[in-house]
């Protein structure tokens, strides 16, 4: 018997990342409004802004799809002043900073 063949002390016979996790109970329905959605085709993405209130309060959930593979933040209403004042910094920075140069010698293109 080698090593990693030995019974575990822990129960389960089987090598790791092959144990099975439960299965999650279905969701409950969300008691969610939606107060606004707006969608952006950006280059090869599609971002989903859309504003909501569930009885918790009110969020803006941006979900990001690109090629069917989705991500999505949240981020409370109390946050979106805040989230702005950023978004509007970094979009100030890129107006005025002008884009660097690929350097030819460089074989990755930065």
């Amino acid at each position: 018997m080698i090593s990693n063949e030995r019974p575990s002390p822990y129960g389960s016979n089987r090598p790791y990342g092959s144990q099975r996790r439960p299965p999650r109970p279905p969701r409950q329905p969300s008691n969610e409004e939606t107060l606004k959605s707006e969608t952006l085709q950006i280059e090869r993405k599609t971002f989903v802004v859309v504003l909501k209130e569930n009885p918790r309060g009110r969020f803006l959930r941006i979900t990001e799809d690109v090629g069917g593979r989705r991500d999505t933040i949240i981020i409370p209403a109390t946050g979106l002043e805040d989230f702005k004042k950023v978004i509007d910094e970094m979009h100030r920075i890129a107006d005025e900073t002008p884009p660097k140069q690929p350097d030819p010698t460089d074989p990755t293109g930065f």
